[in-house]
């Protein structure tokens, strides 16, 4: 790079032979004494040396030469003033290159070096060279460092030392020697020239912005040092880095391209901060959507706290995405869950609700609470310290009272806990390897379409994500993989769980899960459960096997199809209802299960695939559909697919409605069950009253409340042998379980008919 070619920037000062009036014995700045008349200096045109030089004796102290146009310093320039000087006579002085720093306004930039190093000279008539480059940049061989505020100089010579001497000066020379300092003079910007000193203390952020301005396409080159950033930087340039970046967490490096987390590794020269930062460009950053990883692990020695990484920032709802890496817990972190217990009162009338809580400072949002009445994974949502009150993220069933409480706050690798709301937000092709010490994600507590594809959720220590509010709102689960951690341990050891969610509308698609307690605890409705394969047996023969799906509301309006659910099952509850019994509601209704596989093997004989806990009395199935589903049990026969878990409260089965179980094959189950139920009955005698039998095969051991048809099969014949064509009138719901129906004829009959008869 040389100014004075590729601009034309006139450099070097005229010859003396122009004239001494130009030449100031000042600091060469307007109104200055110029040598023009000057008593001790002179012209001389000839000189056996010199074609033409300046004749100067010193007389005071420090006798300067400076000329007194503006010779500019461009960003990212450097120039060398050389001067050739001789001793004609007295006493031998001191020379040294010097000049005068000016910056805008015309005023001298304060604080930089206006002088180079001192040579001494020896001997008389001997033509002595001294020079000193001057440049913005703190380079090595750089003499005068004036930093980005100097826009010219004035240059020229000092003399030092005893007075008395005679000297003659050749003309000045100038010249820009950039490339000297430059790798590549095409491809490279020197954030230096612009200013940086990378000393880790000074704010470089001017110098990166000027050198990005600068850089026209180039790269900008970022050399050894530690660069402190006190404001926020965008670079639109490439940039190579060789030294580092430091800066506060409030503001913004944004690199707009090469925006990876590559490259902000090379900035940061720390991962796990460089994730962080690259994540506040993210979400500052109207030109990328998604941050891709580039296929990077990143150790992760603390849960990564979103909000704080982006304290700007407590809200988001433009869609980003955070693509393609691996986020690993270090063994050497902090992963251990915080626990606190605590006493409150609980009441329904304001059921979302923990108040007069003890201790509640040490009570952290998100964590899972336990305690008697409380539903599996209620978590708290939000706390109000003033107020000693705590918002969970579900009601609780039988907890009305004062008692005390469990408060468990696990902790995750991504925790946007901190975001009052956040959606559209997407992970992709990410894995979190938990290592059996931190948990995955942990939502916001408000939100919608949180999006998670074809991730890994690997060995999470307690949970795989988890929703603590309504931040999963038309979540996104799809074709990711939730890997246990607690693979060897037997069924009823396990604790892990793989998801949870609160609110509705969720979307979990084609995933795959193994061997957690459960794979997804879901109590909102409007769920899209399919194509997922999730199996948690074990090796315990006759072994008790846990809810693989746990549906934790009455109202489901959910469609559960062509899953493969393996050593588990699906759990229908009411759990998270602060009322559990039944009161002018939907009860348990609006649930369709088709076309799934479902397969045990091992399992306790009255293991049921599907199962519907009520929390409390009065409930009924309504609307509800289990067709053309494959059941099958290996090596022990279990005794029917379905069941109801007693363990609170029983179905009212007279108010059963709208009930659709057909079409579904059976292998190694006892009781195959269907409604409407179709089955031959046989009268071998004449009677008047035919009782018919359900034998337990209508689903869910339902009462026999309809009869669809009596067709008879055969003829029907009297006592005395004859045909005869009767019709019977029905009684229903008979026998003491209500299962049985009663066919009455005018006469002692016997024969055979086909009956559907209905639980609903």
């Amino acid at each position: 790079m040389n100014k004075a070619i590729t601009d034309g920037v006139l450099l070097m000062p005229p010859a003396f032979a122009n004239g001494l009036d130009v030449w100031s014995s000042g600091d060469g700045t307007p109104g200055s004494d110029t040598y023009a008349n000057a008593s001790n200096a002179a012209y001389v045109p000839s000189d056996q040396d010199f074609a033409g030089c300046i004749e100067i004796q010193k007389t005071s102290t420090t006798t300067k030469l400076r000329y007194m146009g503006e010779t500019p310093l461009l960003p990212g320039c450097y120039l060398r003033v050389t001067v050739r000087i001789k001793v004609i006579s007295g006493s031998l002085p001191n020379v040294r290159i010097a000049a005068y720093a000016g910056q805008a306004g015309g005023g001298p930039v304060s604080g930089v070096s206006t002088s180079g190093p001192t040579t001494t000279l020896t001997s008389y008539g001997d033509v002595t060279e001294v020079s000193a480059i001057i440049g913005a940049g703190q380079r090595n061989g750089v003499d005068m460092v004036w930093g980005s505020n100097a826009l010219y100089g004035h240059f020229g010579l000092d003399l030092t030392g005893p007075n008395g001497g005679v000297v003659r000066i050749d003309d000045i020379e100038i010249d820009d020697v950039t490339s000297v300092f430059m790798r590549d003079l095409i491809s490279l910007v020197d954030v230096r020239d612009y200013g940086a000193l990378g000393d880790g203390v000074t704010d470089d952020s001017a110098a990166f912005d000027a050198a990005n301005s600068a850089a026209n396409g180039r790269t900008i080159l970022v050399p050894t040092g530690t660069y402190y950033l006190n404001d926020d930087v965008t670079l639109d340039a490439k940039v190579q880095f060789e030294g580092k970046v430091t800066m506060p967490t409030d503001k913004l490096f944004l690199m707009r391209k090469q925006f990876d987390l590559p490259s902000y590794i090379d900035a940061f020269k720390n991962e796990e901060l460089a994730f962080k930062k690259a994540f506040q460009a993210l979400l500052n950053n109207v030109d990328h959507v998604s941050l891709n990883l580039c296929g990077r692990r990143v150790w992760v020695t603390e849960p990564i706290d979103m909000q704080a990484a982006t304290p700007e920032r407590t809200s988001y709802a433009t869609r980003r995405v955070i693509r393609n890496g691996q986020i690993e817990a270090s063994t050497s972190g902090d992963w251990a869950t915080e626990v606190a217990t605590s006493q409150a009162t609980y009441s329904t009338s304001d059921n979302k609700k923990l108040k007069g809580v003890a201790n509640i400072a040490n009570i952290q949002v998100g964590s899972l609470v336990e305690g008697v009445g409380v539903g599996r994974e209620v978590y708290v949502r939000y706390k109000d310290v003033a107020a000693q009150e705590l918002t969970l993220s579900a009601a609780l069933y039988d907890a009305e009272g004062t008692q005390n409480f469990t408060f468990r706050r696990f902790k995750y690798l991504f925790d946007f806990s901190g975001y009052n709301s956040l959606s559209k937000f997407g992970i992709s092709g990410v894995e979190f390897q938990c290592n059996n010490l931190a948990s995955g994600i942990l939502l916001a507590p408000l939100g919608s379409v949180f999006e998670i594809n074809e991730c890994f959720i690997s060995r999470p220590g307690n949970r795989g994500i988890t929703s603590h509010g309504s931040g999963c709102q038309g979540m996104l689960i799809d074709r990711c993989q939730f890997l246990s951690s607690e693979d060897g341990e037997n069924v009823a050891n396990r604790t892990t769980i793989a998801i949870n969610a609160h609110a509705n509308d969720v979307k979990i698609r084609n995933n795959r899960a193994t061997r957690f307690r459960h794979f997804a605890i879901l109590g909102g409705g409007s769920t899209l459960f399919m194509g997922n394969h999730f199996f948690q047996g074990d090796m315990v023969a006759s072994g008790i096997r846990t809810a693989g799906l746990v549906i934790a509301k009455a109202h489901a309006s959910s469609i559960i199809s062509g899953n493969y659910i393996d050593n588990c099952s699906i759990e229908w509850t009411n759990e998270y209802d602060p009322a559990p019994e039944f009161s002018s509601e939907f009860s348990f209704s609006a649930l369709s299960v088709t076309d799934n596989v479902f397969l045990s093997g091992d399992v306790a004989p009255w293991f049921s695939y599907i199962v519907v806990k009520p929390h409390g009395v009065g409930h009924f199935l309504k609307g509800v559909s289990i067709s053309r589903n494959r059941f099958k049990s290996l090596g022990v026969a279990i005794d029917r697919v379905e069941r109801v878990d007693t363990s609170f409260a029983d179905l009212d089965y007279s108010r059963m409605r709208e009930i659709n179980f057909v079409d579904n094959s059976f292998h190694g189950v006892n009781e195959r069950v269907s409604n409407p139920l179709r089955f031959k009955h046989t009268e071998g005698s004449a009677a008047t009253t035919w009782t018919i039998d359900t034998v337990d095969q209508l689903p869910f051991k339902g009462q026999a409340l309809a009869l669809d048809s009596v067709v008879v099969v055969g003829r029907i014949r009297n006592s005395s042998n004859s045909v005869v064509f009767p019709t019977p009138y029905v009684d229903l719901r008979q026998g003491s379980n209500f299962d049985q129906v009663k066919l009455t004829w005018e006469q002692p009959v016997r024969g055979a008919v086909q009956v559907a008869i209905r639980m609903d």
